[in-house]
C-alpha cells in the first residue's frame, strides 16, 4: 500500500525521481495515466491490470463508460525506472495535470498521485469541519 507525501521536482527533460519508499512497492515497470481531480496516477502493474479488467468489463453502449475508458486508457504510458530511480513523464501527461517544476507525490493506497505543488496545496487544505462532513458521507460505505 502506498502512503505518504513527498516533495520533488521535475527536471528540464521531464524526469521525476520516485522516492525510494515508493519504488520498493512499485517495482521497475508500471503505468502512469491521467488521474481524477487534475493529477496523474501511477499504478503498479498488478493494480493496473485489475483496473484494466474493470474498464474492459464496462458496457460499450454506456456513454459514460466510453468516456471514462478514453480518459484513463488513451493517456496511459508504461514507464520504467532508470538507474537513478527516475521516470520520464510524457509531455502530454505533464500538460494534462499542469505539472510545473515543483510536484508532490502522494501515496493513496493502491496508487501514487502526482500533483503540481500549488494544486496539491489547494486540494489538500481541509479543516476539521470539512473532514467531519466527508466522514459522515462515507459512513454508508463502511468507513
Amino acid at each position: 500500500m502506498f502512503i505518504g507525501e513527498y516533495n520533488h521536482t521535475i527536471d528540464a527533460k521531464g524526469r521525476l525521481i520516485i522516492p525510494a519508499k515508493l519504488r520498493d512497492e512499485l517495482g521497475d515497470h508500471f503505468v502512469v495515466t491521467k488521474g481524477l481531480d487534475g493529477c496523474l496516477s501511477i499504478y503498479a502493474m498488478n493494480e493496473w491490470k485489475a483496473l484494466e479488467a474493470k474498464i474492459h468489463a464496462l458496457p460499450l453502449t454506456n456513454p459514460s463508460a466510453r468516456k471514462f475508458s478514453r480518459f484513463i486508457l488513451a493517456g496511459a504510458a508504461e514507464c520504467e525506472l532508470d538507474k537513478m530511480g527516475r521516470i520520464l513523464l510524457p509531455q502530454v501527461l505533464r500538460q494534462a495535470a499542469e505539472l510545473n517544476k515543483e510536484v508532490v507525490l502522494v501515496g493513496v493506497g493502491s496508487r501514487i498521485e502526482i500533483w503540481d505543488k500549488d494544486k496539491w496545496t489547494a486540494a489538500s487544505s481541509y479543516d476539521e469541519e470539512d473532514m467531519s462532513e466527508v466522514a459522515q458521507n462515507l459512513e454508508g460505505l463502511g468507513i
